[in-house]
């Protein structure tokens, strides 16, 4: 499976022309996904913000790697909320 690895970047100056730079990196993978359902992820992410390290493009995402057995949960539970069908009724 593809792993992404996002960071943020804080800069030290030290006395000279040194300058130091650390990372902070959490590790994550990259997912592709139909446009649909990468509606239903930044759905599901809105809540708590817990899932997406990275919104990269129309179709794909970097998903925080500890979260994505939950976020697969999660959007199973969805899709098959939406894909239920409606129970036949009896028209008068």
């Amino acid at each position: 499976m593809p792993k992404a690895v996002k960071g943020t970047s804080s800069t030290h100056q030290k006395p000279g022309p040194v300058k130091l730079t650390t990372w902070q990196t959490s590790p994550g993978v990259l997912v592709e996904c139909d446009p649909s359902i990468k509606a239903i992820i930044l759905k599901i992410d809105s809540v708590h913000h817990d899932f997406i390290v990275e919104d990269l493009d129309e179709q794909t995402l970097v998903i925080k790697e500890s979260k994505l057995k939950e976020l697969k949960e999660k959007l199973d539970t969805e899709l098959a909320e939406t894909q239920q069908m409606p129970e036949d009724s009896e028209t008068e």
